[in-house]
């Protein structure tokens, strides 16, 4: 099934979940670079990348609810793009509480908890993206009208119409 929110006739929500998920991506690689060699800049681009992160998830966020909405109850597509949703929203909520933490420290440096909550959640982004990936690669959601939103999982090495 098409998007039902789109920019320039594209759906809009794979479209903008790139500025998210690379700002966040990009705040654990300068965490982890700042462990190795310790730089004050890194911590402060950091913090600003996940403030940036978090403004994006949630614009992004709005047009996936409504893609989601339009998709047809009981179907698998419904499922993931739950799951999907849920897992990005957990991600937005652990890189939310790791910028708090970090607000009162010096150069915003992370903590042990606010680095590991970053690292818990990048990697929780690394299954949502791929869920988000299942949605559109594989059930063809915001892709085309004929979707096929039952598909079996990618993982199966089942074809995701019986002709293919």
């Amino acid at each position: 099934m098409e998007s039902r929110f789109k920019v320039f006739g594209h759906a809009a929500h794979p479209i903008l979940i790139v500025f998210p998920l690379g700002l966040l991506a990009t705040s654990v690689i300068f965490d982890i670079v700042n462990l190795i060699w310790p730089d004050p800049q890194f911590s402060i681009a950091a913090y600003w990348m996940i403030v940036g992160g978090l403004i994006g998830g949630l614009v992004a966020a709005v047009p996936g609810l409504v893609d989601w909405l339009a998709i047809p109850k009981d179907t698998r597509a419904k499922r993931i793009g739950l799951y999907h949703a849920i897992g990005n929203d957990i991600v937005l909520v652990l890189f939310a509480i790791s910028w708090w933490w970090r607000r009162g420290a010096a150069n915003h440096t992370p903590d042990t908890l606010a680095l590991a909550l970053s690292i818990v959640a990048f990697l929780l982004a690394l299954l949502t993206g791929w869920l988000g990936g299942e949605l559109i690669e594989r059930l063809g959601m915001a892709v085309y009208d004929g979707a096929h939103l039952d598909a079996p999982s990618s993982l199966s090495g089942r074809p995701a119409r019986e002709n293919e």
